[in-house]
């Protein structure tokens, strides 16, 4: 749970054998230090040169904003730029970061920020109060970078001396910090107050409070270098970072399997094989699961607004819940302690039959007006695990009585289909966060949705119920733990007996690293932040703990 107050200093997924393999089946549900992490600052060793490889992007472009999500480079967010706190998505913590504390109201409709003293931008110049509530008000002024919906809540943010921000909120709003101290990253007044639009802007020389600044870049590869101003003393221990550029995976993990890349986030075939067996002593890897890979029925088409036909799904190695496990075992309802998938197929057929179905001369279901049960499930063509996946899914449920057929089609085709409600079914992720709050809010919440042919969020399966939206305005209006956790069991007991969506499989986080040169690497020992090279802005708190060797 996301704690009332706070104080200072201190689209890939597991494969392998474990994807399902779907069937007709009968559903029976029976603040840590701001540094974070390990590291001993006095066995810590200076320098050194660090190189990432995120992933496979072609060579760069010199974009440093912050605001623009599908192009923005790595580091920007997190290296350069900085939030006002930390959210471990690993274990839930929140932590001051430019916010030495924060603390909600009484009723939880305004927030406050009591800023660190001393922090400087990369240039020299004060961080004050001035540049959050710029930062807050240019989103305000320029709504298609309000990725967050911030001022859907916000009413007012203003500074009443440098170092304090109050922000009110039209209505108590709990989950707001998450998208307001943790996913917000904060810029300079004095650099960004001539940025006329920070759609476009490129922000090619970015200045931030962060523990780099950018040395060098050609689009093959780019360069940061220690940050001389960080506010952190003794920190960064890493004196360069180079991002270098590769078309494909299999470059990447070329050099990966040299000992040339420090630090990845490749989905690496036989990782055993191509990677860890290589250097046992120095090479290891950690797949941490941070979303659910989900089948979306399309609740609002025939037939899957049929209960029955959700009900006849799937045996998934996730949670019925849809929680990710481990990392949300705290909030796990006891009810569903033991709930899996179970496979009966007998069951199932008798279920149709009830529903009115039989079976054809052809195997397949017809319902009483003779319509076949057949559909499509999406799939982006050349994500060929998942298309694995599906056509597994399609083979089995074949067999079962449905015809179902695999539709493999562009990225553009597939996630235009997804927001406008023209598909059967699809598999598709999930949104995680801090809880699984954000989750449910993402996957159920009738705000994200819309009826077919309006453009929605991320409700994709169409799910409308007020009993889940009771639910989640209880949990986002309650500062108390135990009203959020009877929020969140509502939402389970939901998910478990209605399937609005299948939850299938975890999806990971890819994390390929080597101890060759560096130390302090976050592990499933030491889970002080998401690991991947590619998630902002876990990817500070990471470096923020490496030293050499």
């Amino acid at each position: 749970m996301i704690p009332r107050s706070t104080s200072s200093y201190g689209s890939l997924y597991v494969r392998g054998k474990v994807f399902a393999l779907i069937s007709l089946l009968l559903v029976l549900v029976t603040l840590l230090a701001a540094c974070g992490g390990p590291s001993n600052p006095s066995t810590s060793r200076y320098g050194g040169t660090l190189t990432m490889v995120p992933g496979p992007t072609g060579d760069y472009t010199r974009n440093f904003n912050v605001f623009a999500t599908g192009s923005v480079l790595n580091g920007a967010q997190g290296l350069v730029y900085e939030t006002l706190l930390f959210f471990n998505r690993e274990d839930g913590s929140v932590k001051p970061w430019l916010a030495s504390s924060y603390q909600f109201s009484s009723d939880a409709t305004s927030i406050t920020f009591n800023l660190r003293p001393g922090v400087q931008w990369s240039d020299g110049k004060p961080f004050t109060s001035a540049d959050v509530v710029f930062t807050l008000k240019m989103i305000h002024d320029h709504p298609a970078v309000d990725y967050s919906g911030l001022w859907n809540v916000i009413t007012s943010v203003s500074a009443p001396d440098n170092h304090t921000v109050i922000v009110k909120l039209k209505q108590p709003s709990v989950p707001i910090l998450w998208y307001l101290g943790g996913q917000t990253y904060i810029l300079p007044q004095h650099l960004w107050s001539s940025v006329s639009n920070p759609v476009t802007y490129t922000n090619p020389d970015p200045v931030g409070t962060g523990p780099y600044v950018l040395k060098s870049f050609t689009p093959q590869l780019y360069v940061f270098d220690r940050n001389p101003h960080f506010w952190q003393p003794g920190k960064p221990y890493i004196n360069e970072i180079r991002y270098p550029s590769f078309n494909s995976n299999t470059s990447a993990d070329l050099l990966l399997s040299q000992g040339a890349v420090d630090w990845t986030g490749l989905f690496t075939p036989d990782v055993n094989k191509t990677f860890a067996n290589r250097d046992p002593a120095h090479n290891h890897y950690w797949f941490p699961p941070n979303n659910v890979v989900t089948l979306y029925p399309n609740t609002a088409k025939y037939p899957f607004k049929l209960y029955r036909i959700r009900e006849n799904g799937y045996e998934p190695p996730s949670h019925p819940t849809a929680l990710v496990l481990p990392a949300n075992q705290g909030t796990l309802s006891p009810n569903y302690t033991n709930a899996s998938f179970t496979m009966n197929t007998a069951r199932a057929a008798s279920l149709l039959e009830r529903a009115g179905f039989k079976k054809g001369s052809d195997g397949i279901y017809v319902d009483r007006n003779g319509k076949r049960l057949a559909f499509n499930l999406n799939v982006v063509s050349g994500w060929t695990d998942w298309v694995t996946d599906c056509q597994i899914m399609a083979s089995n449920l074949q067999a079962a009585g449905m015809d179902v057929k695999v539709n493999a089609i562009s990225y553009n085709s597939y996630y235009s289909a997804l927001q406008m409600g023209s598909f059967d079914t699809a598999i598709s992720w999930t949104t995680t966060g801090p809880t699984p709050y954000y989750l449910y809010n993402s996957m159920l919440g009738t705000t994200n949705t819309a009826p077919i042919g309006q453009q929605a969020t991320s409700n994709w399966e169409r799910w409308s119920d007020p009993a889940t939206d009771r639910f989640l305005q209880q949990y986002a209006s309650s500062l108390g733990s135990t009203e959020q956790q009877q929020a969140l069991s509502g939402i389970q007991k939901i998910m478990v007996e209605q399937l609005p969506t299948i939850p299938l499989i975890y999806g990971a986080t890819w994390y390929e690293y080597s101890t060759a040169r560096f130390v302090g690497w976050p592990d499933q020992q030491h889970p002080y932040a998401v690991p991947a090279p590619y998630a902002a802005p876990d990817e500070e708190i990471v470096v923020l703990n490496l030293h050499q060797v």
